[in-house]
């Protein structure tokens, strides 16, 4: 019989055949199917399991595979109706909402379909993870004595030391805790530093992520422009008088979306604004490692100037590996540690011991460095790939910055173009945006898109995509 590696494909013959069986009786021995269908123990442990978890087969250790009873009768559906009175009842005083909008998030998070170019994804496509390097640090990691053991609840020892050094400066191990990934760490922060209804600041255009934090927190974000070199420290120093804010959030290396990097004479000013204002600092330190190879030398978190506590940093792991490898640090100064923690502990208690003993493996491996000189090269050769697409197949377009790290271009519509409907159109042509008005906290000042060139196959995807994203500006454009 022709050899079939498939698990889904051996699953699907079995599913046909269990009516050969009678419910409880037994399906042929684990060797006899390697046998039959030529395949490997492994597909047909993964399929066995794959029934199992439909309901449709009972594996019993030691006794082998039986077809399951038949269900009992499935029960009448309940009326849930009544969740719409309770869920629909007056929020008004409620500081904290109840209900989260996460359209913004959920745009760089959802699965384009089949043969649609994913312009707004916002994780590196599976050829640029290192994969074989993950897979191999996660089974030492599992072979490590205490692997599955409670890990200490600021994290283990080792990692918090990798975190610190790469911060740098005065920042130590003792004040950084592991967090279950970027998201979850700028959730703990935002909550650690800023009461219900209180204003805080972010930058203007920011992350919308950022925002769904923020508002479902019951805080009024403010915004704060930025331009090609970071936020403007004079309109920072009016949000924090004008407002009373006591945080202020900021990417300072290649911010989401815009690619700008926080010049050097800004970022003592932004300290010293902040400072002065009795204020925090949260620093997203989001894609330091996806730099790109004609970047130069890059600058220090601003963590690593800041004595005097100033600032939150937070930096993470999953940009640069994997988008289901959660692993971040959250570092702070002073008293603000102990309610970093207990708020961490009380909503997530710990990050599981054997993803930090794989983060411990994978960073300490000689394939990170490797992978890490290789997503450099390879997102500026994608850089410049759709930098130079655009400019040839749709000039109409701008560009105003042309970031040295990060995976995104921040494109500038033309005055008057339906961004919304850009979008929808770029879909039916088969290539999905991620639309510039959720990352505005107010009324944005123009129209963008954010084109991602990290999450699709390589350069032929990219060119192919922004040809798909010139018929769909020539449909809405009335051509």
């Amino acid at each position: 019989m022709q050899q079939r590696s498939s698990v889904g494909e051996l699953a699907d013959l079995l599913r046909q055949e269990l009516d050969r069986y009678s419910p409880g009786g037994k399906l042929p021995s684990s060797r006899a199917l390697v046998e039959r269908f030529r395949v490997s123990p492994v597909t047909v442990s993964r399929a066995l399991a794959q029934l199992a978890a439909e309901g449709l087969v009972v594996t019993r250790p030691g006794a082998g595979a039986f077809r399951a009873r038949p269900r009992a009768a499935v029960q009448p559906a309940g009326d849930t109706s009544w969740q719409e009175v309770v869920l629909s009842a007056d929020h008004a005083t409620d500081l904290v909402p109840r209900t989260v909008d996460a359209s913004g998030v959920t745009v760089s998070l959802a699965v384009p379909p089949p043969g649609v170019v994913e312009f707004n994804g916002g994780y590196l496509h599976p050829s640029l993870q290192p994969e074989r390097a993950m897979a191999a640090a996660l089974s030492r990691a599992g072979r490590r004595p205490g692997a599955w053991g409670r890990p200490p609840l600021e994290g283990l020892p080792e990692l918090r030391e990798w975190f610190a050094r790469g911060i740098g400066g005065p920042v130590t191990a003792a004040e950084v805790l592991v967090a279950a990934g970027g998201q979850a760490a700028l959730t703990t922060a935002l909550r650690a530093l800023a009461s219900p209804g209180t204003p805080v600041l972010v930058e203007s255009p920011t992350y919308p992520g950022m925002l769904a934090i923020a508002r479902a927190a019951g805080l009024r974000p403010v915004p704060v422009p930025v331009d090609r070199d970071g936020v403007r420290p004079d309109l920072l120093a009016d949000a924090f008088r004008a407002t009373g804010a006591r945080v202020f959030v900021c990417q300072p290396l290649f911010q989401n979306p815009t690619g700008a990097v926080l010049a050097p004479e800004r970022r003592g000013e932004v300290l010293r604004i902040a400072r002065e204002a009795g204020a925090f600092v949260i620093e997203d330190d989001f894609v330091r490692r996806l730099v790109h190879e004609d970047a130069g030398p890059l600058p220090r978190p601003l963590a690593a100037d800041d004595p005097d506590g100033v600032v939150v940093h937070v930096g993470s792991l999953t940009k640069a590996t994997s988008p289901s490898f959660r692993v971040a640090a959250l570092a702070g100064r002073g008293p603000v540690l102990e309610r970093l923690r207990a708020i961490q502990v009380v909503d997530a208690f710990f990050v599981p011991r054997p993803l930090q003993e794989a983060a411990l493996e994978l960073v300490g491996s000689p394939a990170w460095p490797r992978h890490l000189r290789a997503i450099s090269a390879d997102l500026k050769a994608r850089r410049d790939a759709m930098t130079g697409a655009l400019a040839l197949h749709l000039p109409e377009l701008t560009v105003p910055h042309v970031p040295s790290g990060g995976y995104s271009l921040w494109v500038r519509l033309p005055d008057g173009t339906d961004e919304t409907a850009l979008t929808a159109a770029a879909l039916r042509s088969g290539v999905a945006l991620a639309p510039g008005r959720p990352y505005f906290s107010a009324e944005p000042p123009a129209a963008y898109v954010r084109l991602s060139f990290a999450a699709v196959a390589g350069t032929g995807e990219i060119a192919e995509g922004v040809r798909r994203l010139r018929a769909a500006w020539d449909e809405v454009r009335g051509r």
